[in-house]
């Protein structure tokens, strides 16, 4: 008899699990439509219109373990909705999602120590007392085993260099110090799924950068999974490898941030150093003159045309230098943002 068998590694080869499933999730709400004027108003009191407004529109999406992942949109987009959603704080109207095994809304003790959520524009920290006094209150909280919570805590404000700042009262600190102490409250239980919805809003650059830095640096140790939004197109480039772009509370993109400029955009930019002294009225026809200072200038030309374009060039001036590089991601996102407001018109 013959018995077919598979091998060793096909055998146990096994598809992972998103640690993230979304099936048609569904958000909306039940806004009250005020009406202008003293007598609309009176009416108003004995009865009232309404109209539903959809936040999220039947919604698909996993994410995997480990995952670094960009959900991008313009505001009233739906994104901070899901996020919410995913963490327990509100009830979708329709559809599912499980995060870890857990239907969020559930708001089980179980999930709630395996996820974190920081919002931006939010406090989670006692604002009149020092943030050591917090994560004291959270320790209790989570339960975490003294041992445990002061290593995690060691840990974390050495990373975010915050020991020197413990004993002072979380007003009299800066914005950039609060969210790092705002990022240390959430890791102290260390969660395995963190939603960040706008980390660095009003961040300057260097605060901004040292958030960036530590997210980068402590995912890539714990491996935990991370759901960002953000408008700061740094903080996606600098951290995401995948971008979800959700706009209307539909997701219109899911894929990698090179993806997103191969699809969106349809032009490139041509740097160029000129070593001659030729006027360079000339440029206009061979695309859009972005930039025209002497001996230096810069074209956005089409991408099927970036060849044809450079030989021309060549054959007419004298190049000391040349770089094509992709248009600016700000700009890329905020062109897939105008084709949705278009739509929606």
């Amino acid at each position: 008899m013959h018995v077919a068998c598979r091998s060793a590694p096909e055998a146990s080869r096994i598809e992972p699990m998103p640690i993230i499933e979304i099936r048609q999730l569904v958000k909306s709400y039940r806004v009250y439509q005020k009406q202008e004027g003293l007598g609309a108003s009176l009416r108003g009191l004995f009865r009232r219109e309404y109209r539903d407004v959809l936040a999220v529109r039947g919604i698909d999406l996993d994410v995997e373990q480990g995952e670094f992942v960009a959900f991008l949109g313009p505001n009233g987009a739906g994104k901070t909705t899901t996020l919410k959603m995913l963490s327990g704080v509100i009830t979708p109207t329709s559809g599912q999602a499980r995060v870890m095994g857990h239907i969020p809304w559930h708001r089980e003790n179980a999930y709630r120590r395996r996820f974190a959520l920081v919002m931006g524009q939010k406090n989670q920290l006692w604002w009149d007392l020092p943030a050591q006094e917090s994560f004291r209150l959270h320790q209790q909280i989570y339960r975490i085993e003294p041992q445990a919570f002061q290593r995690t805590l060691d840990e974390l404000v050495d990373l975010l260099d915050v020991r020197r700042l413990l004993g002072q009262p979380v007003r009299e600190l800066s914005l950039g110090e609060r969210m790092k102490m705002e990022l240390a409250a959430a890791l102290l239980h260390s969660p395995e799924v963190l939603f960040l919805d706008e980390p660095t809003i009003g961040l300057d650059v260097v605060a901004q950068h040292n958030i960036q830095q530590f997210l980068k640096y402590y995912q890539e140790v714990r491996k935990i999974t991370i759901l960002l939004t953000s408008h700061y197109m740094k903080d996606v480039a600098a951290l995401c490898r995948r971008v979800v772009i959700i706009a209307q509370g539909r997701i219109r993109y899911d894929g990698s941030l090179a993806g997103v400029i191969d699809e969106f955009s349809g032009h490139k930019i041509i740097s160029l150093l000129f070593s001659d002294d030729r006027p360079l009225d000339d440029l206009p026809q061979w695309g859009e003159v972005v930039e025209a200072q002497p001996p230096k200038a810069k074209l956005r030309v089409e991408r099927a045309k970036v060849a044809e374009t450079l030989s021309a060039i060549l054959a007419r001036h004298a190049i000391a230098d040349v770089a094509v590089e992709e248009l600016p991601l700000e700009e890329v996102i905020a062109k897939v943002f105008a084709q949705v407001a278009d739509e929606r018109a």
